[in-house]
């Protein structure tokens, strides 16, 4: 309840609730406003960070590198943007005996960050550019772990899903880990998406969703970049 912007955002539902939209935008605007004095996002940096997974990632990338990683095909990938419809589908998905639902799990974003923390101890490039230095061992071992260390949310079905939505940024990486992997991208309407986001108060993270402006060029960004990866792979 000490959230920044809880109270405004609280307001906002509230008047939402009552049909009264114009009071109901006014009161998200400030949560957001008060949630956007808070963070240090920068657009920019988040579109030259896709850019280079585009430059790295690219077609002959992954040609060199075929069958590299895990062969296990457990993984079912659920990607996109939040509010946009990730849970129903693993619902609908999970509902299968042969599915297990887990959780948003953050095992592939912390490798991306460990791989970065690479840069700044000064023994390799900067992620994604890191990609190119490592073996077909190196991302083997990977998805070994992550089998591995994912095997305490799962029950006893060949498949789980792993529904982190920010994965969509990282589908270089877990196709190399995981070259049998499936992955689904969870679509919605852009308005209904970003409008959606913007009325939600995130626990954590997100931090492109307290402007209007941000989540243009955040989905913008995010669509571009699944075109790239539709079409290397």
């Amino acid at each position: 309840f000490n959230e920044p912007g809880f109270r405004p955002f609280r307001l906002g539902k509230t008047f939402e609730e009552r049909k009264d939209y114009q009071q109901s935008f006014c009161h998200y605007e400030r949560g957001n406003l008060l949630k956007k004095s808070q963070s240090r996002y920068q657009a920019q940096l988040i579109s030259a960070d896709f850019e280079s997974q585009k430059a790295v990632c690219d077609r002959e990338f992954f040609a060199q590198r075929q069958s590299w990683g895990c062969s296990r095909p457990d993984p079912i990938f659920i990607v996109g943007l939040p509010r946009a419809g990730s849970t129903l589908l693993e619902q609908i998905l999970s509902s299968h005996s042969q599915v297990d639902g887990t959780l948003e799990l953050p095992n592939i974003l912390s490798l991306s960050q460990h791989l970065r923390r690479r840069k700044r101890d000064g023994t390799s490039q900067d992620y994604p550019a890191i990609l190119a230095e490592l073996s077909a061992d190196d991302f083997r071992e990977f998805g070994e772990t992550y089998i591995r260390d994912t095997r305490i949310h799962r029950k006893d079905a060949p498949f789980f899903i792993d529904k982190m939505p920010n994965n969509f940024r990282h589908l270089g990486l877990i196709r190399l880990m995981f070259p049998n992997a499936k992955i689904i991208d969870a679509r919605r309407n852009p308005m209904a998406c970003c409008f959606s986001a913007y009325k939600q108060l995130f626990a954590d993270g997100q931090e492109f969703s307290y402007s209007l402006t941000d989540l243009g060029h955040y989905y913008r960004d995010y669509v571009e970049l699944m075109a790239h990866w539709d079409n290397v792979l």
